[in-house]
């Protein structure tokens, strides 16, 4: 596909109609898609998570620590981790990513009290990893191997997912695992989530990476404008590209899905949200929980209400998905 699409109110709509959001397709996959990252989650799954507790505190009746543990190619990432309000037994672990840009410290508003959770940070962001394993968002961290399906950063990152999933484990018992991921999270969320049947759902929000023939011509105020201008500097990132698209990526989800979309986002346009939350919508064995919000990346009136519904809405997700788990999951 050719041409910048306009946003011609300037509220990040592009002109787009509820219907026509609706009506976005996933990106179909390349050849060997599936093939290479079920790879990659076979090798990620023979690491030795080791993780090694640096500092702990109490916070909010949970006991959280500073975690560091070892991923692929034996570097070292921190992340947090956090046991259950008042130390009770875990009945489910929550992988709970984070936006562009990392985390400053943990947030519980979607975690149950019966959750174990882990906050990983990705390589290179965030108040624990920053530079480390890849640039900083503000050094390039979203072009970082983009030259390479194999090293590109987007696939790294959603690795490292599985091997924090890993860490989890270790750490708080074989529980059955959920994924949180917003925007950047989301999108690489989406990409993890088909291949680890260690997963029964998810909650995506606002998610990033999708549709990249669309994607590709939509001028953002995201990470999604230094890939635009790469590609139209060098053409032939878009080859790499194909096996990072979280649109293709939920096309082999079987799993209950709860997707949290924007109608107007100037940071990730709401045509890649949607084109995710369609794929899923689309997939037989999967289970798709949509929820349309007015805006996405920006402060607006009644904010607090959506988010508080929003929070309480994962909550329930993850009660469902949980009594959903004893239905043989489909390989994709």
């Amino acid at each position: 596909m050719t041409g910048v699409i306009a946003d011609p109110a300037g509220d990040g709509s592009y002109g787009f109609t509820l219907d026509d959001l609706r009506a976005v397709a996933p990106v179909p996959p390349p050849p060997g898609f599936a093939e290479r990252w079920s790879t990659w989650h076979h090798d990620a799954l023979a690491v030795d998570p080791d993780p090694l507790v640096l500092s702990r505190e109490r916070r909010e009746g949970r006991e959280v620590s500073v975690v560091e543990h070892t991923v692929a190619g034996g570097l070292r990432l921190r992340g947090w981790s956090a046991g259950t309000v008042d130390d009770r037994p875990a009945r489910v672990g929550i992988v709970h990513g984070h936006g562009y840009g990392g985390r400053e410290e943990p947030e519980f508003d979607r975690v149950p009290d019966d959750a174990a959770v882990f906050f990983p940070l990705a390589r290179g962001q965030g108040a624990l990893n920053a530079g480390i394993g890849a640039p900083t968002p503000a050094d390039g961290h979203v072009l970082h191997g983009i030259r390479s399906v194999d090293d590109y950063v987007l696939g790294r990152c959603a690795i490292d997912l599985w091997h924090a999933a890993s860490a989890l484990r270790v750490l708080h018992g074989e529980v059955p695992l959920y994924l949180v991921g917003e925007s950047f999270g989301g999108g690489i969320g989406a990409l993890a989530l088909p291949w680890d049947d260690r997963f029964v759902g998810a909650t995506l929000i606002v998610p990033s990476f999708g549709q990249y023939d669309l994607r590709l011509r939509l001028p953002c105020e995201g990470s999604g404008e230094r890939v635009r201008a790469h590609v139209e500097r060098h053409p032939s990132a878009r080859e790499v590209l194909r096996f990072f698209d979280a649109s293709t990526a939920a096309t082999f989800v079987r799993l209950p899905v709860r997707v949290e979309v924007a109608l107007r986002d100037r940071h990730v346009p709401p045509p890649g949200q949607f084109a995710v939350a369609n794929a899923i919508g689309a997939v037989p064995g999967a289970e798709l929980d949509l929820d349309v919000q007015p805006y996405g990346h920006r402060e607006y009136p009644g904010l607090d209400g959506v988010r508080a519904r929003a929070f309480a809405a994962t909550r329930a997700h993850i009660d469902r998905a949980l009594s959903r788990r004893v239905t043989p999951k489909e390989t994709p």
